[in-house]
């Protein structure tokens, strides 16, 4: 893990005591993930400086697409961010764990209760 990874792990990691578990370094098709939430369905991903040059940013545009047709929500956050802004960057990434729908299994059906 990267410097600023290490810094935002142990916080991630507390949350599991919440509900919420976060897994690092979490293969999604042929990409691994930063850090991911699976209950979620949510990405963070800690970017450097090699995120910067047109082929990279690219590249990650691909990465994140193809999660992103899976049902995965990506977060992208900077090393500068997180050495700066540390707390800032949690409360966007909390703000971001509200649970998506389940998905669809065919058709739902509800049955009324008589009450009498």
């Amino acid at each position: 893990m990267t410097e600023a990874e290490v810094m935002l792990w142990p916080s991630l990691r507390q949350k599991k005591h919440h509900g919420v578990h976060f897994r690092r370094q979490h293969p999604i098709g042929p990409y691994i993930a930063d850090f991911a939430c699976v209950s979620a369905r949510l990405v963070v991903e800690v970017d450097g400086a090699t995120h910067s040059t047109d082929e990279e940013v690219a590249y990650d545009r691909r990465r994140d697409a193809f999660m992103m047709r899976r049902g995965w929500r990506v977060i992208r956050v900077t090393n500068d961010e997180i050495y700066r802004h540390l707390d800032m960057v949690h409360s966007m990434i909390f703000s971001h764990l509200e649970l998506p729908p389940p998905p669809s299994r065919g058709r739902c059906q509800t049955r009324a209760i008589a009450r009498g």
